[in-house]
């Protein structure tokens, strides 16, 4: 199998540059990407390290790594470029003709798209995963103030879902687990009667949630063939009865998922990542 290098270089975080960079790389089936981030490469010296370490992985596996770029200033590109490798530069590939076609230069400033520059956005952000925190897995229950409720049997994706959805979106997002209790009464809990326009299901395939499981509780009855497809046939029931919209997550990633809900109930995003 091709095997390659990826360094992801930045001056902050490096978020930006692994998320672009993984979504290329998923574009190459048959090729084993080993990814290695660089962040706060924010000066001279660092940026001189950091073409020794690039150079350094081109040696040992006889091919020249490949760097995504996310650094502003100008000194660091230039110290960077030079190394054995092939460089994908996203800042001037994008800003440059930005530039020209507002006619208005960059600040070229660094730390801006992760930094507390918006004071008021990012004080929405640590409400929202606070709220998701505390309402987590049907505690807190504070739905008044919820801007979704997802609901669904064990081991769906509800927690990961929330948690996004405030951290990237400022979504104040609770979630409620359907127990064994719930599914055999066959109608909806009780705390959950007066939000059903706030609720949206998560479901998922039969095989996927028994391996899902069989992880986190090997060889249990959680883990089971028949419990987790009476669970799913219970829940899928429910969510009929009630008229709740629900969405398969058995092949779709976090950020999938949480774009579908959002899309699909047009709750307000608070926040633009």
């Amino acid at each position: 199998m091709n095997r390659r290098t990826v360094f992801f270089v930045s001056d902050q975080t490096g978020v930006t540059a692994e998320t672009l960079g993984h979504s290329l790389m998923t574009q190459f089936e048959g090729v084993e990407f080993r990814p290695v981030t660089l962040p706060f490469v924010s000066d001279i010296d660092k940026a001189q390290e950091a073409v020794r370490r690039i150079n350094r992985a081109g040696e040992e596996a006889g091919v020249r790594p490949i760097v995504f770029s996310t650094l502003v200033q100008d000194e660091l590109r230039e110290v960077l470029v030079r190394a054995d490798a092939l460089f994908l530069d996203m800042f001037s590939a994008f800003v440059g003709p930005l530039e020209r076609e507002l006619n208005t230069r960059s600040t070229h400033r660094a730390g801006r798209a992760h930094g507390i520059a918006d004071l008021a956005a990012y004080t929405t952000r640590i409400n929202a995963t606070n709220f998701a925190l505390a309402n987590d897995d049907g505690t807190g229950g504070d739905y008044s103030h919820a801007d979704v409720i997802l609901t669904g049997v064990s081991r769906v994706g509800k927690t990961p879902t929330c948690v996004y959805m405030a951290l990237q979106y400022g979504v104040f997002a609770a979630n409620y687990p359907l127990t064994e209790d719930d599914l055999e009464a066959g109608k909806l809990p009780a705390r959950l009667e007066s939000f059903r326009k706030k609720l949206y299901a998560l479901t998922i395939k039969p095989e996927r949630l028994q391996q899902i499981r069989h992880e986190r509780r090997p060889d249990s009855r959680y883990a089971s063939a028949q419990q987790v497809t009476y669970e799913l046939r219970a829940a899928q029931a429910l969510f009929a009865r009630y008229g709740i919209p629900s969405l398969d997550t058995s092949e779709s990633s976090i950020e999938e998922i949480a774009s579908r809900i959002l899309s699909t109930t047009g709750i307000e995003r608070r926040l633009r990542p």
